[in-house]
């Protein structure tokens, strides 16, 4: 299943993705009422894990086929953050063995962590502002690991098994920020740092999530353009190992690092870092197209 999030006078709405368009679920459910278990938020959508998802498709499969006000056109709708709560966003640093080369940065023995916030977040489609106090702002195609159970020293095998599903992400990162201190997070937590979506794909969907295309894409120039196998540290062993030192909860977020070909990682004289006008897309396979444009900040 996929999972979006359309944007209704302000606020967020649960969306399903079908052939036929974007079902509202919200509006559907005024047209065609249904019992007290069909979820009409995302995160009560996470929350409930296969016994919510089990009964949102019954609910989209049994709808009468043909035109009605509650399919949008996924050309028409305004997009929010495929999760819109996370309790915690937690990202994983040069986790990709050719982005550690191309930065000349030693292969981690652990995982680096940090994390953002949920100023971070946005849709797809929306206009992201270059902040002001940057001059060197970069894109970073990521895989997003979207929790669904409660995870706690959970072993590497199982640990699949407490994700819900996956998302794509735009890891915004300006550069001159996160490298003035060691500690990187003022260079990622701007607003609207972390573009997410445009679908958040059930596990079941997805299938391998390390064996994935991802790619990044400005002005129509591909600049990433790698597989999820290139991880030094892969999904499962992600989140098992913070789940040793934190408890995980549904709806917590893990971007799992980028590959090759961000604007870091040229010679100087080639670095030509997002600016206003800009448009930028991350692919991943199976989950969709993530597509922004940069424009000046007011």
């Amino acid at each position: 299943m996929k999972l979006v999030t359309v944007m209704q006078d302000g606020k967020p709405a649960l969306g399903v993705k079908t052939e036929a368009g974007i079902i509202d679920i919200a509006a559907a459910l005024a047209v065609q009422p249904a019992g007290g278990q069909v979820p009409q938020d995302v995160m009560a959508v996470i929350e409930g894990g296969s016994e919510a998802v089990a009964a949102l498709q019954a609910y989209v499969d049994g709808l009468p086929a043909g035109d009605a006000a509650y399919v949008l056109d996924e050309e028409a709708v305004e997009w929010g953050p495929c999760v819109t709560r996370p309790n915690k966003i937690i990202c994983v640093g040069l986790n990709y063995r050719k982005h550690a080369e191309e930065t000349n940065a030693p292969i981690p023995e652990y995982p680096i962590l940090f994390n953002k916030f949920n100023n971070t977040l946005t849709g797809h489609k929306k206009d992201i502002a270059v902040p002001k106090v940057t001059e060197k702002l970069d894109y970073e195609a990521e895989l997003v690991i979207v929790i669904g159970k409660r995870a706690k020293y959970v072993p590497q095998e199982q640990a699949l098994d407490h994700v819900f599903g996956y998302a794509a992400v735009n890891d915004l990162s300006a550069r001159d920020l996160q490298l003035r201190t060691q500690q990187w997070l003022l260079g990622k937590t701007c607003d609207d740092f972390s573009p997410l979506g445009p679908y958040l794909v059930t596990a079941d969907e997805v299938g391998n999530p390390n064996d994935l295309v991802i790619k990044s894409i400005v002005n129509g120039e591909v600049r990433q353009n790698s597989n999820t196998a290139d991880m030094i540290f892969k999904c499962d062993e992600i989140v098992s190992y913070i789940s040793q030192h934190m408890t995980l909860a549904p709806g917590d977020i893990i971007l799992t690092g980028t590959p090759e070909g961000v604007v870091m990682g040229y010679p100087p004289e080639k670095q030509v870092y997002v600016k206003p006008g800009d448009v930028v897309t991350i692919e991943i396979e199976k989950l969709g197209s993530l597509t922004n444009r940069f424009v000046e900040e007011a």
